[in-house]
């Protein structure tokens, strides 16, 4: 299978499990020594369909015993169980939730007792955090000096919410995290080259970064552009969050986005690993809601303090 990056170097790491589970991980969460992570693809599992083979969703019409052993497996790569695991209920949300031992299996072996949680952080040892994901951006925190750990579900009404840099203020009202010892990832998602949003959502977007846009006329004639491609380029170039393709339509770089979210919560460039890997470029690897059309299962990314 042909795996397409988006840079010329490998920022996410590729395993093969014995069990079969093929996965990714970051080399920076991974120096630490602090965690053990991962992030599924779509190898390794046992569904069938249109959620071949490690679908990682209750709700979205596969076989719960299917799921049931997607789960375990996924366990066995992290050295765990099933019933280790606490998930999140995601809807597109900033809600944070503080997971402690007493929640232990929520979502996998017995039923959430909360709802709208889009991020999980834990100072509990062996506590599983888990998020799923198809397209949306996954985030990883891990603060090795107090032993704390976020993870996060960020599409873009949460990313708009900086719901990464909430994530850490909340590390830091729970644990004491100091944002200068988090070690950070942007997992695999849409990258901006396939993500188009409307003018709606860049509104949104505009009023949580204002002034981002301020270099676009400045630099448009200096480059002395005057056709669409060509000014879209510049835009790119001006503003690297989102550049208009077409009248009311943008392409939004999520990726990048977030990364400024963490680099504002506090977080040093240099411990703030991005993904080079697409979702939507790589459906035959990883699920993409665009690329399938919602025809798909979910993603996963997993992390526990060791």
């Amino acid at each position: 299978m042909e795996i397409k990056r988006k840079s010329g170097q490998e920022v996410c790491k590729l395993h093969h499990a014995e069990n079969g589970v093929t996965y990714l991980t970051f080399p920076g969460l991974e120096r630490t020594g602090a965690v053990r992570h991962l992030f599924s693809t779509r190898e390794g599992g046992v569904s069938e369909g249109i959620y071949r083979s490690m679908n990682l969703s209750y709700t979205r019409g596969d076989e719960r015993e299917a799921v049931d052993e997607n789960f375990r497996r996924i366990a066995d790569c992290l050295g765990s169980s099933a019933a280790d695991m606490v998930c999140s209920d995601q809807t597109h949300t900033d809600h944070i939730r503080v997971v402690s031992a007493k929640d232990r299996g929520k979502g996998v072996v017995r039923p959430k007792d909360y709802r709208d949680v889009d991020g999980l952080i834990t100072q509990e040892r062996g506590i599983v955090l888990c998020t799923f994901f198809a397209d949306c951006v996954p985030l990883f925190f891990v603060d090795p000096v107090r032993g704390a750990i976020g993870l996060s579900h960020s599409g873009w009404r949460g990313t708009v919410r900086k719901i990464g840099k909430k994530t850490v203020e909340e590390m830091k009202k729970a644990f004491g995290t100091d944002p200068k010892d988090v070690h950070a990832a942007i997992g695999p998602s849409i990258c901006q080259d396939c993500y188009e949003v409307s003018e709606d959502v860049i509104g949104e977007f505009r009023k949580a970064f204002p002034g981002i846009e301020e270099g676009d006329a400045a630099n448009s004639s200096k480059e002395g552009v005057g056709n669409g491609s060509l000014r879209s380029e510049v835009r790119k170039r001006a503003c690297p969050l989102w550049f208009p393709t077409s009248p009311g339509k943008y392409q939004l770089n999520l990726w990048e986005v977030n990364r400024l979210i963490m680099l504002e919560a506090g977080i040093p460039a240099a411990q703030i690993e991005m993904t080079d890997l697409c979702t939507c470029c790589n459906p035959d690897l990883l699920f993409s809601h665009r690329a399938s059309h919602g025809k798909r299962g979910n993603l996963g990314a997993f992390m526990k303090l060791l």
